[in-house]
């Protein structure tokens, strides 16, 4: 209660072009070590660079989708600095005047319910090339592959305080830059990664000094890095030491951070204008072209969601964590009435989702096709058959077997919805179970829980539950 903690975040998002920011060189993941390394991207003699413009374009798409302005005239410029997987010596990135300034992410933090983290800014940069340790003794392999790749460096004012903001926020771009298709958002291939500035400082006293977490590629360990860091420095000031601006590195072994180096300012990288590169301009045709092909934003869809198919703000928000998502359940949902959309969202969002889990596949890779779905839904809606059947029904689909029509044939798995025969059922419960009647009309409520329970047993599981409640009830009364 005695400290303020203070976060912002530095994400690198590789754009999903096919070819590199500045050379023509394959952007593909998993070649072989340097076969993917250009000419251009290592800066050989008499190599000049030559802009994509996909990745013009993707940063652009950003911009738009987050409410920012985007400048109609940047420049790159060279970062300067030695790494052993930067042999040029410098990295082209963009410093004094990025394409895409501002915006704002909406999140919803634990405790302070929904609110707008707001950005600095978001610039197109390459990416270095890999250093790698693991595969060598006493020495260390250089992979170039990597070097040129597109990156959309998107920074957040520091306007987070805790781990948990950090982790929705970091959640929330990812959904946001899958959805517009400017990133596939694959933590483990480095496609995006998030470095955290983390400080801490008494109520109304200045910004503490941070301290940067570089390269967290998973949720999971963005939120152990900081909690842990938040810990180490409130411990460090109250023990009478002091916070030194550092660059750190988490450990997912250990759960702590260790300084990788100290932390450079932005002028001991001697910034200046990348002599190979003119002025990148952009006209207002080209944005707005840009505009016109923009898809309807998750805010969008979602509240088309409740206002066409009634779901809940839950419900549509968790249908729209992610486009295939989203289209997934609109291709189910189309052309149906509220209750067969409802029940398509359910389960969507329940059996679905957990057998997907259960087999780590993406909903592109459902086995029940959207319209396999529908079907589903459809029998639940109009009585065919019962939840508990539908759930047989569900895995037989899931294995490949057919419809719901087909399987519910097949199995004769269909409801008996006719208020006669259910009635029949019950008459004949209701005499073999004196005891359990008995003790109904006496007030204890088990009992009739039992006597559904076997007049469910009568009719092999077939009978519609609620009517079965209604019909029993009735006679009972």
């Amino acid at each position: 209660m005695n400290w303020e903690v203070v976060i912002g975040l530095e994400t690198h998002a590789q754009l999903s072009t096919q070819s590199k920011i500045f050379s023509g060189a394959s952007t593909a993941f998993g070649a072989a070590p340097n076969t993917q390394a250009s000419v251009i991207d290592v800066a050989l003699p008499g190599s000049l660079p030559v802009l994509n413009k996909g990745a013009v374009e993707r940063a652009i798409r950003f911009g738009l989708a987050i409410g920012a302005t985007i400048n109609r005239r940047s420049i790159f410029a060279r970062k300067n600095y030695f790494y052993p997987d930067l042999p040029k010596g410098y990295q082209i990135s963009q410093f004094e005047i990025p394409v895409v300034q501002g915006g704002k992410i909406a999140i919803v933090s634990p405790t302070r319910g929904e609110i707008a983290i707001q950005l600095t800014r978001a610039h197109l940069e390459e990416d270095a090339g890999k250093s790698l340790h693991e595969d060598f003794h006493g020495m260390s392999g250089i992979d170039l592959n990597r070097a040129g790749t597109p990156l959309l460096e998107i920074v957040s004012e520091p306007e987070m305080s805790s781990a948990d903001e950090a982790v929705a926020y970091a959640k929330a771009l990812h959904s946001l830059v899958r959805w517009i298709d400017i990133c596939d958002g694959n933590m483990q291939e480095g496609s995006f990664r998030c470095d955290a500035n983390v400080s801490v400082r008494r109520p109304g006293a200045p910004l503490g000094t941070r301290r940067e977490i570089k390269n967290l590629n998973s949720f999971r360990f963005l939120q152990q890095a900081i909690e842990y860091e938040i810990k180490w420095q409130i411990e460090t000031l109250e023990d009478g030491g002091k916070i030194q601006q550092a660059t750190v590195l988490f450990d997912p072994d250990s759960g702590q951070t260790r300084v990788m180096r100290l932390k450079e300012d932005a002028h001991d990288y001697r910034y200046f204008p990348d002599p190979d590169l003119l002025p990148l301009e952009l006209s207002d045709e080209w944005l707005e072209e840009v505009q016109a092909h923009m898809p309807l934003l998750q805010e969008e869809v979602s509240g088309k969601f409740m206002n066409e198919y009634d779901l809940t703000p839950y419900q549509a928000r968790t249908l729209t964590s992610s486009r295939e998502l989203a289209e997934y359940f609109e291709s189910a949902a189309r052309d149906s009435d509220s209750k067969v959309a409802q029940l398509c969202a359910n389960w969507i969002s329940g059996n679905l989702s957990a057998q997907l889990n259960e087999e780590d596949l993406d909903i592109s890779q459902s086995r029940i096709s959207a319209v396999q779905l529908r079907g589903l839904a459809e029998r639940i809606a109009d009585g065919t058959i019962s939840g508990k059947m539908a759930k047989e029904v569900f895995d037989v689909m899931w294995a490949g077997e057919g419809s719901a029509d087909e399987i519910i044939e097949r199995k004769g798995l269909k409801q008996i919805s006719d208020a006669g025969a259910i009635g029949k059922i019950v008459d004949t419960v209701i005499a073999a179970n004196a005891q359990q009647v008995a003790d109904y009309k006496a007030g204890k409520e088990k009992a009739f829980n039992s006597l559904v329970g076997q007049v469910m047993k009568a009719s092999q599981g077939k009978a519609n539950p609620g009517q079965v409640n209604e019909i029993l009830k009735k006679k009972l009364g």
